[in-house]
């Protein structure tokens, strides 16, 4: 018996060894979430005539927003009867003021293709129910509208 009341204390320095004295760490914080997106309605209206050669009149408009990647670029519809082409555009990101950055919008109008412009307009752009009226690099083939977009579908024009 005196032999096993010798590794009682082994057996107890064995035991605090094993044992985990560390304080219990807090979770970390929550995952940032991926942002806030809408879904806005586009409408752009085409003029009356065709400044270019009659055989391209007939292609579609195409919009481009500065969040959109290389093939995501959205084609109009033409609505018939009218000059207005609307489509909408979906997983727009909230850039809604106080943002420091607007979108950049444009179109490309098969009408106008034989402009200064080279077809690319931003004037009589209509984004989430506001009309486009801020600019950059008008009357250039760079041409492009600034906008923002709240988590509504709305959009504001910067200033």
């Amino acid at each position: 018996m005196a032999s096993v009341w010798r590794l009682v204390p082994a057996f107890l320095a064995f035991g605090a060894l094993s044992c985990d004295f560390q304080p219990e760490v807090a979770p970390g914080p929550s995952p940032l979430s991926g942002g806030r997106f809408a879904s806005v309605r586009v409408e752009y209206r085409q003029p009356a005539g065709c400044a270019n050669t009659p055989a391209a009149c007939g292609n579609l408009v195409v919009f481009f927003g500065s969040w959109m990647k290389p093939g995501q670029e959205l084609y109009l519809q033409d609505t018939g009867g009218s000059d207005v082409w609307p489509v909408r555009a979906t997983h727009v990101p909230d850039d809604g003021p106080p943002s420091d950055e607007p979108h950049y919008v444009r179109v490309f109008d098969p009408h106008l293709v034989d402009t200064p412009t080279g077809g690319v307009t931003a004037a009589r752009l209509q984004i989430g129910g506001q009309v486009v009226y801020f600019f950059d690099q008008p009357g250039t083939p760079k041409e492009s509208g600034l906008i923002y977009v709240d988590d509504n579908g709305v959009g504001r024009n910067p200033y």
